[in-house]
């Protein structure tokens, strides 16, 4: 059974700490900005905005492109190409061209570190 898949409180303490890895500092992230990570494999969008870190895939549904490189503003970051914008919580395309959402992933920050929760692979 996926830990997603498991019912609230099931997991153990082990289980929780699974797929947690450190992105970076959260210092050097300045309000409405967004850097690009390669993490495990992934490539990741870290955005700060309206005070809050979010991650996200890099990568715009519609044009491929790095959400990274685009514009950061009031919750959402709006790609460079062709003007899409996400919102940085939940993935989901305010508009066309975009209609499909962004991977969002869980994070956490401890102490001054950015930790992000990738999904586990059963290889």
């Amino acid at each position: 059974m996926a830990l997603e898949d498991q019912p609230t409180g099931a997991a153990s303490n082990e289980d929780e700490d699974l797929g947690w890895v450190k992105a970076g500092a959260a210092l050097i992230l300045d309000d409405e900005s967004a850097v690009h990570l390669d993490i495990g494999g992934h490539g990741l969008c870290i955005a700060r905005s309206l005070g809050k870190i979010h991650a996200i895939r890099d990568e715009c549904t519609h044009g491929q492109v790095a959400l990274s490189e685009g514009y950061v503003e009031s919750g959402y970051v709006e790609c460079w190409m062709h003007g899409s914008q996400f919102d940085l919580t939940t993935g989901v395309p305010t508009g066309p061209p975009a209609t499909e959402p962004v991977a969002v992933y869980p994070i956490r920050v401890d102490g001054d570190n950015i930790e992000v929760r990738l999904p586990i692979s059963d290889d």
